[in-house]
């Protein structure tokens, strides 16, 4: 598929969604996307291989979850060119990040979110530095550690194929700001993991998420630590 396909595929989406993102977004977007394939080569950072299956199952499935992500915020993104109205920079942190999924999206796409991708295998750290620089994002980091070692909070904590909801949670709770959310993306509503969950978080959403060009069930569980009773 030539890069031109790749653009109107991608722009397809985005109107899909109801994204309104601004010229420059769609171009890293794309870069972004020839940079995961070049890198993909060597280092693995994924196991699907076609550019166009790439940017469905990759780039449109993290596009899904930044609409809900603004709301969340109580952001506004009905501003001119996708521009979001937000008081001030939000804090996201991408657990267990590997190529960048839904880190460099987000960072692409939410220019008022500072994210940080965390992985534990360095190279995969390496590619998120790599593309901060080359795309000229200056709300993105890679980190090589494991998130527990963390300890600087953010509002919102992702992950996507990451881990259990119990494990996601128990490994990241001490990045979790006051206020702050997780947010797990997931394929169909994980019930049996929700019903795994420890009585001091609550899931206080599930929202189903629909990709476009993707047949398959995705949803987002938003889950924040909840007051327990004492005995």
């Amino acid at each position: 598929m030539t890069p031109p396909s790749l653009e109107g595929l991608l722009r397809d989406g985005l109107a899909a969604l109801g994204l309104a993102l601004p010229d420059d977004a769609v171009r890293r977007l794309l870069a972004y996307l020839e940079a995961l394939a070049r890198w993909n080569r060597v280092y693995n950072l994924t196991a699907v291989r076609a550019p166009a299956e790439m940017l469905t199952q990759h780039l449109l499935d993290s596009l899904a979850v930044v609409a809900p992500l603004r709301r969340q915020l109580g952001w506004s993104d009905d501003a001119p060119s996708g521009v979001v109205a937000a008081p001030s920079m939000a804090r996201v942190l991408d657990v267990g990040s590997g190529g960048g999924l839904p880190g460099v999206v987000l960072a692409i796409a939410c220019p008022a979110c500072a994210v940080t991708c965390v992985d534990t295998v360095a190279k995969k750290a390496a590619f998120i530095t790599q593309v901060a620089a080359t795309l000229g994002l200056p709300n993105l980091r890679g980190v090589h550690a494991r998130v527990e070692t963390l300890a600087q909070p953010f509002d919102v904590v992702v992950s996507r194929a990451f881990a259990s909801l119990a494990d996601f949670v128990a490994l990241s709770r001490g990045c979790l700001a006051p206020g702050g959310v997780w947010m797990a993306m997931k394929g169909r509503v994980p019930h049996d993991e929700i019903a795994a969950l420890p009585r001091d978080v609550e899931v206080f959403h599930v929202e189903p998420l629909s990709v476009p060009g993707l047949d398959a069930e995705r949803c987002l569980v938003w889950m924040r630590p909840a007051a327990v009773d004492s005995p």
